[in-house]
């Protein structure tokens, strides 16, 4: 007899909820009897209570950050896997410019986000850019990967059928290279609120609206590190939310690619 499903995930689920009530269980009692001031390290039920009170300017923020994120992961999408494929098609292309996209993964975007906010000015776009350098390299480099990744039997039979390059392209490399594809972006996903964050350290806010990077910024200069600790949660939260929509949508792709197999 099969069980129910909610049952089926609770192993699964329960260890990981388990630990995490007993941390925040040890850091409450650990902050209490050592009396550790609020402004060093506020207990579990202080960051609760900041949160809750500082709700509506918390939810401006994650919507302002979401929105950078989103954006930036969008564009790394779309330029990432175009990328790939034009860099998979010639060896003499790849080697002309794949060092090209392994620069901008090496670049501190710390580094060059002033130079941003000059180009782009301050707010969405140069926060949305910053998270498209951040996260665009995983996914050309998947995406490439993938497609060279192909299986050579394969390949030589769209050839022996004369196939056009396209067809092989969108027919037989891109589908088999979904597996790999979905790794570049749920890296991607996760590495694209980090650069918004980064990028609203510097590039600040437009029109009033400030992401979560601001208010990490602007609860430290007011050492209200409870509602620091909230705002980086909101964003850790965001991250996992991202990872989790993507994991799905690649789980999607490949259960759709078996079925047509």
């Amino acid at each position: 007899m099969a069980r129910p499903k909610h049952l089926g995930l609770l192993p699964v689920a329960l260890p990981p909820l388990l630990s995490f009530v007993l941390g925040l269980g040890a850091w409450e009692l650990f902050v209490r009897a050592l009396d550790v001031p609020l402004f060093l390290l506020p207990p579990p039920s202080a960051i609760a209570q900041a949160t809750f009170a500082e709700r509506a300017l918390l939810a401006g923020s994650l919507l302002t950050t979401a929105q950078g994120a989103l954006a930036g992961f969008a564009l790394s999408l779309v330029l990432g896997t175009s990328a790939g494929v034009v860099l998979s098609l010639s060896r003499t292309i790849e080697r002309a410019f794949y060092p090209y996209a392994l620069f901008l993964q090496t670049v501190p975007i710390v580094a060059i986000a002033p130079l941003l906010v000059l180009w782009f000015g301050p707010g969405l776009k140069a926060v949305s850019v910053s998270a498209f350098i951040v996260s665009v390299f995983p996914i050309v480099a998947s995406t490439l990967a993938g497609l060279r990744g192909v299986d050579p039997a394969l390949v030589d039979l769209f050839t022996l059928y004369r196939a056009r390059r396209i067809d092989s392209v969108l027919k037989l490399r891109l589908p088999s290279a979904i597996p790999s594809m979905t790794t570049g972006w749920k890296v991607a996903a996760g590495l694209s609120v980090i650069g918004t964050i980064v990028g609203e350290f510097v590039a600040g806010f437009a029109e009033g609206r400030a992401g979560l990077g601001i208010t990490v910024l602007a609860a430290y200069r007011q050492l209200r590190t409870d509602l620091m600790f909230g705002a980086v949660l909101l964003a850790a939260l965001l991250g996992l939310l991202l990872f989790g929509v993507v994991t799905a949508v690649g789980n999607l792709l490949l259960r759709r690619q078996r079925a047509h197999s």
